[in-house]
This record gives C-alpha cells, structure tokens and sequence, in this order.
C-alpha cells in the first residue's frame, strides 16, 4: 500500500523535514522490519537524508545548490525559467530508501529525511512505500 503525505511549501527553495510523518505510517502500519522508500514525483522537488540537528545545514545546502545552479542564467532554454530547480531535483534526487528495524527508522543520530522544494511556493505530494 502506498501512503501519501501533503506538503504546502511556503518559499521557492526549502527543505521540510518530514521523518516524523515517515515515522507515523510506520506507526500506523505496525511495521517492525523492512524497507520504507520515501519519492517525490514532481520534477521540481527532491527527497534526501541529512542534518537535523542544526538548521543552518539545510540553508547552507539550498545556498550552495544556488551559487552551482543559479536561477536566473542567460543560456537557459526552458520556457518556464525553472531550469535551475530542474538540475537540483536531479542533483538532490527523486528518493530515499530506509532500513526500519525494530520499529524504527535506522537513521544515524542527526540525520533527517527533508522533502526538498526548489520551485514554490506549491501544494505537494509524497508518497511512502512500506517493503515488509
């Protein structure tokens, strides 16, 4: 069964940690044992693992994804000028897998897993895949 979860973005670039809602379906499912996969089927938004002990990693990654793809370059093609959130949905990725062991997420201690919009503000969908 795939499980979705609705994400309102508020800015055009950011990073929302969703690894509590992760953590809910899990709940909800009893799961003990296996694999969640956690995709985002936009063109224009990513999911990723990382810090989320101190906010300052997450604007330091969407400020260096800025500086490799900034918005706004003269040789873009793309009609709609959202070429730049194109290339770090790619470079970010459209999915994560996480062992679930025991109930739990097998996440180190810091890490996170952030729904990653690059082309808000949007209303969002996640999807959630459990693998028992």
């Amino acid at each position: 069964m795939i499980q979705e979860i609705m994400i309102q973005t508020k800015r055009r670039d950011e990073m929302l940690d969703i690894t509590v809602q992760v953590e809910e379906i899990l709940l909800r499912e009893n799961v003990q044992n296996g694999l969640v996969v956690v995709y985002s089927a936009h063109t224009t938004a990513g999911i990723t693992i990382n810090e989320n002990a101190d906010p300052d990693v997450q604007k330091d990654i969407l400020r260096r994804l800025d500086e490799i793809y900034p918005r706004d370059d003269a040789k873009d093609r793309h009609l709609e000028g959202n070429s730049a959130a194109h290339l770090k949905t790619s470079t970010v990725g459209a999915s994560q897998m996480i062992i679930v062991r025991d109930g739990k997420l097998l996440l180190g201690r810091w890490q996170g897993i952030y729904f990653c919009e690059f082309d808000g503000p949007r209303r969002r969908t996640c999807y959630v895949k459990i693998l028992k």
